[in-house]
Parts: structure tokens; C-alpha cells; sequence
């Protein structure tokens, strides 16, 4: 048996469509789509801007980014992070049908344990990062807004592939999804929900109601380095959720916007796709190596395995690594120099680091110059200031685990 269903319309293509960090979306507003929350970002003073086909805030009148990214380190903040493609799979053979994709062990996976996993092409290269939970009777999967215009013709075309041979059913959800991530997080979430959430680890979920919703998956994870929750709700009552969050007054939960949540994920090292990620980068060189199931090694079984496990073995030519600039803020694209003069990278994210007051940045590099400590140069124009590579992540995790 199969079936596929959608409950949520993404776009894919108009004439003003562009790319951006390798991802397709619309300068046109009437083209973009707009999350559940669209009308509460502009009655809290959300600044709107296309991010990935979608109008998202990038920050709120009451907060500066600095100071957003700085409450998500020092209390909780809320983050609306509806636009992510979210799905499920379901059947007897979704294990089956989801590990000719991706890089998880999904076979050994514990019910309601997850993990950060990686969609493969045959060349070793990246399609997209992706949030994978055995929920039980089914599998739950997060990934990119900016790719659903090519995950969802791949799993749509895996499908017509594997039809006549497996029992599977794929169900796109319109469901909404928010973050709430940081020190306060558990506290607000707390109040919401009968469950212990201290039993609840990184990386596992469960389905619960959550002030007084049925049906909403909560995910202990996130994109910041803090500990926090992702919460998938029913879109009608995701505004009544985010009110109650925000109401908890011992957690002091702020919204937050997209510009906070990209400083959090650099200081914590990791990788947004199209900047530092792409379908030209493999697992190894990006230091995801440890998405790679055990078994799935072994077995030698998921996209791009031969030229993966060849890397491991002979070790890449380049390595992604963090990079703390002497000098102004290192920004993409900026050219990473040797110390004659010769330009052996990119910057791939760059910012000023609201949390260490130092200007970081992720690049990658020729591996025998990937190395702690290691001097290199930034180019900017005419100038060169020094940098150095540093152990990532730049700022601890704070994961429960």
C-alpha cells in the first residue's frame, strides 16, 4: 500500500523566484507564504522578511539581536519555526523506506529517541540536514524549509519507486512548529504539560498535550546550544500556545526572530545548509561524521557510502573549522589566506559573537591547516588580519543529556 499526502502547500517556483543559500524562494511578497503566527509577529513587533518562500521575523521592536541572543542564553526565548517541512511516515516498511535516504540508523533507533540526520546523494554530497524521531507506530521527520522544493519531489519520487514492493504512507503535515530554547525553557514548558520533562533526554520526543492541546509532538532539541523544545501543534491553537508560554512570568520567555537564532547556531557550531553545508560538502569533510549510524557503516548501505567511508579512510582534502578573527567581522564568501598569501577557503558563516565579544566564523580549509591553533589570514580588500582555529562549538552546549 502506498499513499501520499500533503496538508500543506509549499512554493516552489514563480518568475521571481532567486536562489540564496543554495535555496529557492520569492522576492515577491504575494508569493510568500506566511506561518499561523503571521498576525501575532505584527501585533508584537516582529520585523517581517522573506527568509526561504516565507515572511519570518528577524527580530522584535523590544529587542535588538544582541540582546534577543542574549536572553536565549541568560533565560528562554520563543522562536516560530513553522516554515520548517514537516512529515511523517508511516507503514511497515518505514524504516526500510527511510533509511535508502538518509544516513540514521533508524532500525535501531529506541521508540521516541531521535537524532540529527543527513539526506545523501550518490556523490557523498549533502541534500539537506534533517531532525529524525521514532515515534512509535511512525517516523517523525523536520527538515529545511528552504529545501522542501527538493525533499519533497525525493521522497515523492522514492515513492513511485518503491511502490509496488512496499507498505508505506507519507503525511506532510500543516501542523505549526515552535522552538522554545534556553536556560528558562523547561520551567515555561513545564507549566504546560503533566508529563516530567526531566525524564525527558536530547534528541528524545514524545506526543503530549500541551496547555491543554491534544496531539502536540515535543522534541527536546533545537538550533541554539541551549537545552529547550521544539513543539509540533495543531496550527489553530499554536497562538494560544505561544500566549501561554510567554504568560509563564518565573521563565521570562521572549519571541525571538530569525537574526538570533542564526548568532546562537554559529556559537554553537553548527551548520546552516547553503552556508555551511551543501550537496558539494560530504558528512566528513563538514564534521558530521557521527550522524553516520555504526551499522549503516558497516552495512554500506545509504547514498554516497563508497566515497563517504573512502574519506574516512584516507581523510578529506578539506575540513570545516571554527575561527576566531583578529580583526573586523568575517562575513560568507570572505577569503581565508595562508600565511604567504595564498587563499586556501572561504568563510562560510561569520558574525560578531554576542555571547564571547569576539568576531567568529566557520570555514573550510585544507586539513593539514585544520588544526587547533593553526594562524591563518582574512582578506578583506586590500587588508589581511590574522585569525586563528578553535575548537567548535565556540560557546558550550548545554544539552540535557
Amino acid at each position: 500500500m502506498v499513499n501520499f499526502r500533503c496538508g500543506n502547500t509549499f512554493l516552489l517556483q514563480t518568475k521571481n523566484c532567486v536562489f540564496r543559500n543554495a535555496c529557492l524562494y520569492s522576492t515577491k511578497k504575494e508569493d510568500l507564504l506566511q506561518t499561523k503566527l503571521y498576525d501575532f509577529h505584527i501585533k508584537n513587533g516582529g520585523k517581517m522578511v522573506p527568509f526561504a518562500g516565507w515572511l519570518m521575523p528577524v527580530q522584535y521592536s523590544d529587542q535588538g539581536i544582541i540582546q534577543s541572543h542574549l536572553h536565549t542564553r541568560k533565560k528562554a526565548s520563543l522562536f516560530d519555526v513553522s516554515h520548517m517541512l514537516q512529515f511523517n511516515i508511516h507503514g511497515r516498511d518505514r524504516v526500510k523506506f527511510l533509511e535508502e535516504l538518509v544516513v540514521a540508523d533508524i532500525k535501531n533507533m529506541s521508540e521516541n529517541a531521535g537524532g540529527l540526520s543527513l539526506f545523501m546523494n550518490a556523490k557523498g554530497g549533502i541534500i539537506d540536514d534533517c531532525i529524525i524521531n521514532n515515534a512509535g507506530d511512525h517516523i517523525y521527520v523536520v527538515s529545511n524549509a528552504g529545501c522542501a522544493y527538493k525533499i519533497k519531489p525525493l521522497i515523492e519520487m522514492q515513492f513511485l519507486h518503491r511502490k509496488t514492493e512496499l507498505d508505506i504512507d507519507i503525511e506532510f503535515l500543516n501542523k505549526s512548529l515552535l522552538a522554545i530554547q534556553g536556560p528558562t525553557a523547561k520551567l515555561a514548558l513545564q507549566e504546560g504539560v503533566s508529563k516530567d520533562l526531566s525524564r525527558l533526554k536530547f534528541m528524545h520526543g514524545q506526543t503530549m498535550n500541551v496547555f491543554g492541546v491534544e496531539g502536540c509532538r515535543v522534541t527536546r532539541c533545537g538550533y541554539t546550544g541551549e537545552d529547550g523544545f521544539e513543539v509540533s501543534i495543531p496550527s489553530e491553537k499554536v497562538e494560544n500556545i505561544a500566549d501561554n508560554l510567554l504568560g509563564i512570568k518565573t521563565a521570562d520567555v521572549k519571541l525571538a526572530g530569525l537574526g538570533a537564532r542564526d548568532t546562537l547556531r554559529l556559537e554553537a557550531g553548527l551548520c546552516l545548509y547553503g552556508n555551511d553545508i551543501s550537496e558539494e560538502t560530504t558528512p566528513i569533510e563538514a564534521g558530521l561524521m557521527w550522524t553516520i549510524g555504526k551499522q549503516r557503516m558497516e552495512a554500506r548501505d545509504f547514498p554516497g557510502a563508497d566515497i563517504v567511508l573512502n574519506q574516512i579512510k584516507n581523510k578529506p582534502e578539506i575540513k570545516r573549522v571554527g575561527l576566531i578573527a583578529h580583526g573586523p567581522p568575517a562575513r560568507g564568501h570572505t577569503p581565508v589566506m595562508d600565511l604567504h598569501g595564498n587563499k586556501i577557503g572561504e568563510v562560510t558563516s561569520g558574525c560578531p559573537s554576542p555571547s564571547l565579544q569576539q568576531n567568529i566564523a566557520m570555514a573550510y580549509v585544507p586539513t593539514a591547516l585544520s588544526k587547533i591553533s593553526t594562524k591563518l589570514q582574512l582578506q578583506r580588500g586590500s587588508k589581511y588580519f590574522q585569525c586563528e582555529v578553535v575548537k567548535l562549538p565556540f560557546v558550550p552546549t548545554k544539552y540535557f543529556v
